[in-house]
């Protein structure tokens, strides 16, 4: 016997679980689809931090959905009581001359600058100097640094983020079934039909939101425009932790000119005297299932000795823990948020390309817009699949 609702969401992790409660929100009838039990450590979403900055280097288009997901978070942490948002400051730093990427993106820290300037988003600009003398984490600095401040920035809690937002659509009316691996999407008339490991599931139409499984699931075009890179996350000792004070800021630093001379760190979190750092990787390709979900010594090794050693004060090459999670990217390094070619009642959600969770609770929420009111107040053209119609 199939399973009917007005909305079908398959995947609950970053944008999945606000889509869920989005459309639970507006009095949908909805039930959420995952073959996890989110939160979990599968995919994209965990890891205990992730950084939020309003200004956004990647292009403006994105700025309206982070400042919607503080709202949201803002509004959740009231109703559950949950820490989700920290603002300890954001941190983006780059050498003053010359040229550097991130995300694909050139010039990252002038371009954040203007998108501040842009949205009155409150920032500063520094330079290496300041830096050293208001944050003496950061060591090394020569002094002709260019660095965004954004007070308003910090970090979210991705798995917090997720476990609130599946609960509060539960508590609004929406169905989770978890567990359930999802083989075959079908349009069908004036509907959509969902097969999968646990039977039939039915709606009027369909968010995915499926991450690294995206491609497998709905195949051309999404084969060819959705990669899968693995990415490690690392937790160092430290020795000392005098130089992370109340105000430590997380942190975006370029320290050469290409997307993998650079990385990015959080400020201990409490009882803790570790620090988490990453930098990203797009050279090695793989897929969820055949990904090595285990972080070798070597690989922390290597990182600490390319990025960390003599940047960060009292960090020692002591790893306390280490993580693997998946990018899902498009040649771009932009997301898709658009309906599927061929199935026109099913929007698909992805990819992240690195830099999605702290969009995702305003990503949720226009595409409960579109899915309810048939567009959304945020303009979504530039994340639209003819983009790379030409390639």
């Amino acid at each position: 016997m199939s399973e009917r609702a007005d909305f079908l969401v398959i995947g609950l992790g970053a944008m999945g679980s606000a889509a869920l409660y989005q459309l639970a929100k507006r009095g949908a009838s909805v039930i959420g689809l995952d073959r996890f039990a989110p939160p979990h450590t599968m995919g994209s979403s965990h890891g205990e931090t992730r950084i939020t900055r309003q200004a956004i280097g990647e292009g403006r288009d994105y700025v309206p959905f982070v400042l919607e997901s503080h709202r949201i978070w803002r509004e959740l942490e009231a109703e559950t009581g949950d820490s989700l948002l920290v603002a300890c400051g954001a941190l983006v730093m780059a050498p003053g001359r010359g040229t550097n990427s991130h995300h694909g993106k050139p010039d990252f820290v002038r371009n954040s600058i203007a998108a501040a300037c842009d949205f009155d988003i409150p920032h500063e600009v520094l330079d290496g100097r300041e830096v050293a003398r208001r944050f003496p984490q950061f060591l090394g600095l020569d002094g002709g640094e260019i660095a965004y401040y954004e007070p308003g920035g910090g970090y979210v809690r991705p798995e917090a983020c997720i476990g609130a937002q599946l609960k509060r659509a539960a508590e609004l009316g929406a169905a989770i079934r978890t567990g359930i691996e999802v083989r075959s999407i079908v349009q069908d008339g004036d509907g959509v039909r969902v097969e999968t490991s646990a039977g039939s599931f039915l709606a009027g139409q369909a968010v995915v939101s499926a991450g690294a499984w995206t491609a497998p699931l709905l195949g051309t075009p999404f084969d060819r425009l959705l990669g899968v890179k693995r990415q490690t996350l690392h937790w160092y000792a430290l020795d000392e932790t005098g130089a992370y004070g109340p105000d430590a800021p997380v942190y975006i630093w370029m320290h050469g000119t290409t997307d993998t001379d650079y990385f990015y760190g959080f400020p201990p979190q409490a009882g803790e005297a570790s620090v988490k750092v990453a930098t990203e990787q797009y050279a090695d390709e793989t897929t969820a299932d055949a990904v090595d979900r285990a972080v070798h010594p070597g690989e922390s090794a290597e990182m600490y000795r390319r990025h960390i050693a003599g940047r960060l004060a009292g960090a020692s090459p002591r790893v306390v823990r280490a993580a693997a999670c998946l990018y899902t990217v498009t040649p771009d390094r932009g997301f898709i948020i658009d309906r599927h070619p061929d199935r026109s009642r099913v929007l698909v959600v992805s990819a992240c390309s690195g830099h999605g969770f702290k969009h995702s609770a305003g990503i949720g929420a226009a595409a409960a817009e579109v899915m309810t009111e048939g567009r959304s107040r945020i303009d979504l053209r530039p994340f639209a699949l003819d983009r790379f119609a030409a390639g």
